[in-house]
């Protein structure tokens, strides 16, 4: 048996105002494990995107999150789940005025790929989106994989 507390796990860069790696703090080999702080604005992930190879969980603790998929918007609350079969698209995120937490499982563990759409300034839609590191080392940057123009800034 492995046991980790929240606050012992370092938070991650991203969208989300708190993102600790469970997962890898338990030594867990087959299931990704994500703890998750969205405050109003924040999403689960840099856009919308897809993992081809692995199913996704969200289990919400606390609030309210929207999740943007192929078939509109669904809202899921306090007390409920949701689940992305593989290869199906999703942007969670929290539409409300208060913050909300949840729990994001999935498996494999290793997703391999994630293909990710972000709306490009200079190309005028929503392209295919890369996630790298900024220069400062401090924010991770998108960038357009069409023009190469940043679409966003997460620290």
């Amino acid at each position: 048996m492995d046991r980790v507390a929240r606050e012992d796990v370092e938070r991650r860069m991203g969208p989300a105002a708190d993102k600790r790696a469970l997962a890898d703090a338990l030594g867990a080999e087959e299931l990704a494990l994500n703890y998750y702080e969205l405050d109003p604005g924040d999403s689960f992930g840099f856009g919308y995107h897809r993992h081809p190879d692995q199913e996704e969980v969200f289990y919400l603790v606390e609030g309210t999150a929207t999740f943007e998929t192929e078939d509109g918007d669904v809202a899921v609350s306090a007390g409920e789940a949701v689940r992305f079969s593989p290869g199906e698209w999703q942007l969670g995120r929290n539409a409300g005025d208060e913050p909300c937490v949840a729990i994001a499982m999935g498996a494999p563990k290793d997703a391999r790929r994630t293909e990710m759409l972000r709306a490009c300034p200079d190309c005028e839609g929503r392209t295919e989106n890369t996630v790298e590191m900024a220069d400062d080392r401090a924010t991770l940057v998108t960038r357009c994989t069409d023009c190469g123009a940043e679409t966003g800034r997460f620290d």
